[in-house]
């Protein structure tokens, strides 16, 4: 159904009759949330090196001019961002660099690193020395890549944005549905709290939205590893005139998407590129990541919003603002997920959703993991300031 689908062996099938079903709903037909949820972050670039050139991506660079953050870089941004109270290190890069891009790979080589993946293992062991919890984004992976990158990291995520073959992805070096479909499964083959979203205004239309959101649905209720999904709208940029999505598309959207998904799985609009406010009875939950002491570089022309900000979002709905771990708690591990929480399925091919190094960073007896544990019980106070008690 979807292209580049075959090529990966996905089987995902989407039902017409859930399609139709889905087109059907409005803002009306669902029910507001009764929390919204945020997690504090530190935005960490690794590199602006990527292998695809979507046409409204201004994150990219071309071979030459793409920046590769250092160890010592890396490490001063986490040291900055859990001195601040953050709780996640977000890792963010185009995926990966291709033969173009040989000053990265020189580079990396130089450093003793095989692929920017190999790297990346490392910049998270970084994070995690540092007191904070990785969650990264590095794009398409296979299962194998998984299985080594999961030992670090407390989630990971990948935009799967359409299932349809729109002109926005055009050009040589192409991303087809069926490669991000493939990543979507093969972190739920190695069981990986994962998120992943649509992007909304790229030329796709309706039934294309209904179908992402009903594929992401197949993928999760297999595998269970879906722990919130992001419905974005594109903004303009230097690179790009797509036009904003209007409200009442977003607000049908967002509406879609709480229909379409399991009530356990979150559906987040970030808070700087969407009218979040207005949002709000439609069935949001979350605000995703944002930081308090970086830009978000993906879109640096739209400042996130400060706590205020994200206070307003919950007021203009009358809903209590929660702070929230980048791991959703019930993936935790029993001692730290909060009470009453049930815990998810176990995963397929692992012990548990969360890894060795992660669980012991959240239970370690220091402010960072004092801290990790206030805010997976709802004790973390909402000031950036880190917690001092157990």
């Amino acid at each position: 159904m979807f292209a580049g689908a075959d090529g990966y062996g996905i089987d995902v099938d989407v039902d017409d009759r859930a399609v139709e079903r889905l087109l059907s709903i409005g803002p009306a037909d669902v029910d507001a949330a009764d929390r919204l949820t945020f997690a504090r972050n530190v935005f960490v670039p690794l590199t602006t090196a990527c292998r695809y050139t979507c046409t409204y991506c201004t994150y990219y660079d071309v071979p030459g001019e793409a920046s590769l953050l250092s160890p010592e870089e890396v490490r001063e941004r986490c040291r900055v961002g859990a001195d601040a109270g953050c709780t996640e290190a977000l890792f963010t890069f185009g995926d990966e660099p291709d033969d173009r891009y040989t000053a990265i790979h020189e580079t990396l080589d130089e450093w003793g690193f095989d692929s920017i993946h190999d790297y990346l293992h490392r910049a998270c062991e970084i994070a995690l020395e540092e007191g904070l919890l990785p969650h990264s984004n590095p794009g398409d992976l296979t299962e194998e890549t998984f299985r080594d990158l999961r030992e670090v990291n407390a989630s990971m995520g990948v935009m799967l944005e359409t299932t349809a073959d729109v002109d926005a992805h055009s050009g040589g070096r192409r991303k087809t549905p069926g490669q991000r479909l493939n990543t979507i499964r093969a972190a739920g083959r190695q069981g990986v709290p994962f998120t992943t979203g649509i992007l909304v205004g790229i030329g796709e239309g309706w039934r294309d939205r209904a179908e992402s959101l009903l594929a992401i649905r197949a993928l999760h209720e297999r595998h269970g590893h879906v722990q919130e999904v992001i419905v974005q709208n594109v903004v303009p940029n230097e690179r790009s005139d797509f036009a904003k999505p209007d409200l009442e598309t977003m607000r049908r959207v967002v509406a879609m998407a709480r229909a379409a998904l399991p009530p356990e799985v979150s559906v987040q609009v970030p808070p700087n590129l969407s009218p979040a406010a207005d949002l709000v009875d439609c069935g949001i939950d979350d605000l995703g990541g944002v930081s308090p002491v970086t830009d978000d570089y993906v879109n640096p022309q739209y400042a996130w919003p400060d706590l205020d900000g994200l206070r307003a979002v919950a007021d203009a709905g009358e809903i209590p603002l929660r702070e929230r771990l980048p791991t959703y708690a019930r993936y935790l591990p029993e001692g730290v997920r909060p009470p009453g929480v049930e815990p998810a399925p176990a995963p397929e091919n692992r012990d548990a959703w969360i890894p060795p190094a992660v669980a012991d960073r959240i239970r370690a007896d220091d402010v960072h993991g004092r801290r990790f544990r206030a805010v997976a019980r709802d004790d973390g106070p909402l000031d950036p300031r880190p917690a001092r008690g157990d």
